[in-house]
């Protein structure tokens, strides 16, 4: 069923705070641009479709953002945060064997694939050629590659390689997947070379970036 099907739910529903109704309309409204960004594009996301899929009126719309723009500008914070908790969530729930580079690549992976990522690539791309998005974009990349060299940082404290190399091996990695995520996006990896392009860096990084020692219960690491 279409999302702009769905029911309007009660905004004003008893025990709900202005500023808790405030909060949900708004990430309602941020949610649906996300799902407009991967399933139309950039040209098919209209603030009509949006408040359409939230399931709020026009008017509530404009209130929280009156234009496009603003609407998309606030999303991108709201896609970037979404990235950051599941690379943070992913890792968390890893079984401590799978806790090295391997697993962590594995976890990139399928990060990329996801919705947020799809969205922030498809906002990437149509800024290329569109002036008024272009200045709202310059920095996604950047700022999606600080959030991964944090964590790349915290889950392998113990690496030796100099900090200025494992900074560009990272944003190396990034840009792969970048092109990884783009073709899969089109033919879900039906002739297995992303899986085939993957394998192969984990080999490498393999030899690169050693295991994190094990905590105390969890046993030692292959």
């Amino acid at each position: 069923m279409p999302k702009s099907s769905r029911r309007r739910d009660n905004d004003h529903g008893a025990g709900r705070t202005q500023e808790e109704r405030r909060t949900r309309t708004r990430t309602r409204l941020l949610d649906a641009t996300v799902d407009c960004l991967v399933e139309l594009g950039w040209s098919g996301t209209s603030t009509t479709e949006v408040a359409g899929r939230a399931g709020v009126s026009r008017g509530a719309q404009q209130h929280h953002y009156p234009t496009k723009m603003g609407l998309v500008a606030a999303a991108m914070e709201h896609l970037l945060e979404r990235q950051r908790l599941a690379y943070e969530q992913a890792y968390a729930i890893l079984p401590p064997e799978r806790r090295n580079v391997e697993g962590a690549l594995d976890l990139l992976w399928n990060v990329f694939r996801q919705p947020s990522a799809l969205a922030l690539l498809e906002l990437s791309v149509a800024a290329r050629t569109d002036d008024e998005l272009k200045p709202l974009c310059l920095d996604i990349n950047d700022r999606v590659l600080q959030v991964i060299l944090e964590t790349f940082e915290r889950l392998f404290p113990g690496t030796t390689l100099p900090e200025d190399f494992a900074a560009t091996m990272v944003r190396a990695v990034f840009a792969m997947f970048v092109g990884l995520s783009l073709q899969n996006s089109l033919d879900g990896d039906a002739h297995g070379h992303q899986a085939a392009v993957l394998a192969h860096i984990k080999s490498v990084a393999r030899v690169l970036v050693p295991n994190p020692p094990a905590t105390p219960g969890e046993g030692s690491l292959p």
